[in-house]
């Protein structure tokens, strides 16, 4: 999907004028490691809300905030810490 955003801009008679920008939305990058998350659509949020929970995010432990390698070694060192 495009965000579509309104940019005001000078023009060379002087002038000020209204553009429109097309934009796509960020990907979604794990918190840690700042990798692109798998599992996740690129949509603005009122297509993403219009989606199922199935597909809005990864069902795991901190699924759709790490990744899964970080999550991985969060809770490895979670469980060593219990110990």
């Amino acid at each position: 999907m495009v965000i579509i955003k309104k940019v005001k801009r000078r023009v060379p008679g002087g002038k000020i004028s209204t553009h429109l920008r097309k934009e796509n939305p960020k990907i979604v990058k794990c918190a840690v490691c700042k990798k692109p998350l798998h599992g996740i659509p690129r949509l603005i949020p009122s297509k993403l809300k219009k989606l199922s929970k199935s597909k809005k995010k990864v069902f795991r432990i901190y699924g759709g905030y790490l990744c899964s390698g970080c999550s991985r070694e969060l809770l490895r060192k979670k469980v060593r810490n219990m110990r």
